[in-house]
């Protein structure tokens, strides 16, 4: 009934009020994104107990303790039983260890073995992980973007690194929306990306003002080691203009063009 009122109101030349109400936009103008947080590294153990851990040099690349990686295989199971594994089309990791190691453990292949020609995602025991080697074998493409890591790494090559200062908030949400505009550079549709809880918060703040405050408070609540969520980012700018691969235009055979309102229209006249 109050959609329907809305609707009323915006035919009889009032402004048209969609909010609360659903909307429309050309699929192909859309992507679909697969949030995901790194499963527990060494450094989220420490930093319970203090905090100021996270400023550790030592702790800047941390790699996954054994319950992460319990983490990350009980995600990988859910990407496999709900098929979501069929649909992506790309995996974006953070260039850090943790992440590059759960991005491998749930996205990458099934068992790897040296008897076949398919070359490890990774490695046995790589980073200090205990784990076997995981295949690339049916696993969807996986890249590592400096724009989705966590706030500083201890690098002469790292543009954004400062000695000892953690980049802003706000410096991490305009980071975040750089990389949000990169991904319209790509031409995949589904994609899963597996960063940071700092950098997903900051990032996700930027969004949901104009949605109802549950629907905001969904988007911005703080995730969880190895939690995995799924939205839809649409490009209102065009800055991934291009061509729809399933629009039809229905040239032929042609028939009456006509809309059926406007022959109504006519035929009262």
């Amino acid at each position: 009934m109050e959609m329907n009122r809305r609707m009323k109101l915006g035919a009889e030349g009032g402004s048209m009020d969609w909010s609360g109400g659903p909307s429309l936009f050309p699929l192909h103008r859309c992507k679909t994104i697969h949030l995901v947080r790194h499963a527990q590294g060494i450094h989220n153990v420490e930093g319970e107990k203090n905090y100021k851990a996270y400023m550790n040099p030592a702790y800047f690349d941390a790699h996954l303790t054994p319950l992460g990686w319990n983490q990350v295989d009980y995600l990988r199971n859910h990407v496999r039983a709900s098929r979501l594994i069929n649909r992506i089309d790309l995996v974006v990791t953070s260039p850090l260890l943790r992440t590059l190691q759960t991005a491998v453990g749930v996205f990458g292949g099934d068992g790897y073995t040296d008897k076949t020609d398919v070359l490890p995602l990774m490695l046995a025991n790589a980073g200090n992980s205990s784990h076997a080697a995981i295949s690339s074998l049916n696993s969807p493409p996986v890249i590592a973007v400096e724009l989705c890591r966590e706030h500083l790494i201890d690098s002469d090559e790292d543009t954004w690194w400062k000695a000892n200062v953690r980049e802003t908030k706000e410096e991490v949400a305009d980071r975040g929306l750089k990389f949000l505009n990169w991904l319209w550079t790509r031409k995949e549709k589904e994609i899963a990306i597996v960063t940071h809880s700092g950098f997903l918060l900051h990032t996700l703040e930027a969004f949901g003002s104009d949605c109802h405050a549950l629907v905001k408070k969904e988007i911005t609540k703080r995730f969880a080691n190895c939690e995995l969520r799924s939205m839809v980012i649409v490009d209102r700018s065009m800055i991934g203009s291009e061509a729809s691969t399933t629009n039809y235009t229905g040239k032929t055979p042609s028939g009456p063009d006509l809309p059926s309102d406007v022959v109504d229209e006519n035929s009262n006249k």
